[in-house]
């Protein structure tokens, strides 16, 4: 039997959703083991003088718990 853990991350680049996606898989990956998906809750652009200065995206990660 195995026992799951969630938690909810927030992640940022000035490049793309997918770019802030993937850093932020990268970084969960150095703190949590067993990691195992991830479900894009939100996604928000922050914008100034008009343009698109960030991408930002919320997401919760499942990770398997070990002994």
């Amino acid at each position: 039997m195995s026992v799951a853990r969630v938690t909810e991350i927030t992640s940022s680049s000035t490049k793309s959703f997918q770019d802030a996606i993937e850093q932020g898989i990268a970084r969960a990956a150095k703190t949590l083991k067993n990691l195992e998906g991830a479900w894009i809750q939100d996604q928000k652009i922050v914008v100034e003088d008009g343009k698109i200065a960030a991408y930002r995206v919320n997401m919760k990660v499942t990770f398997i718990l070990t002994d």
